[in-house]
């Protein structure tokens, strides 16, 4: 099943890409990331409270909260860095930089979450690398 909300992700990152492009031609791109933000801010606590999910925020621990907040943090930080990406460079070279995240995930996940390294990740990687330079170059 994880498997299929990650091709929707992908899906929705690609449409949400082309759609950025549109969409901030002759405006700020901080006014747009804050339009952005809070569509997904109403979307979020909206899905929240249609499944009845609400209660448990009594239950998040403070370790729980405190890299969520750091992930908003990050989360926010990207999302400006990407829509002035987007507003003064192509969307084609742009796209690719930004996927790039990919690599580093993947890093950041061996270093900090000691997940195991097989061969087919660091080709992966590698393949992702080399492409990611292809499209820009």
């Amino acid at each position: 099943m994880w498997i299929i909300f990650a091709l929707l992700s992908a899906v929705f990152a690609a449409l949400t890409s082309i759609l950025t492009k549109i969409g901030i031609a002759n405006i700020n791109s901080n006014l747009a990331t804050a339009i952005r933000t809070v569509v997904v801010l109403i979307m979020s606590w909206g899905i929240v409270f249609i499944t009845g999910k609400n209660a448990d925020i009594t239950s998040i621990g403070h370790k729980n909260l405190l890299f969520l907040i750091l992930s908003g943090i990050a989360t926010g930080l990207s999302w400006l860095c990407y829509y002035r990406a987007l507003q003064i460079g192509e969307a084609s070279k742009v796209i690719p930089i930004d996927k790039f995240s990919l690599v580093i995930g993947m890093v950041l996940a061996f270093v900090v979450l000691k997940e195991t390294i097989t061969i087919k990740t660091i080709i992966g990687g590698v393949l992702i690398t080399a492409g990611t330079f292809v499209l820009i170059f």
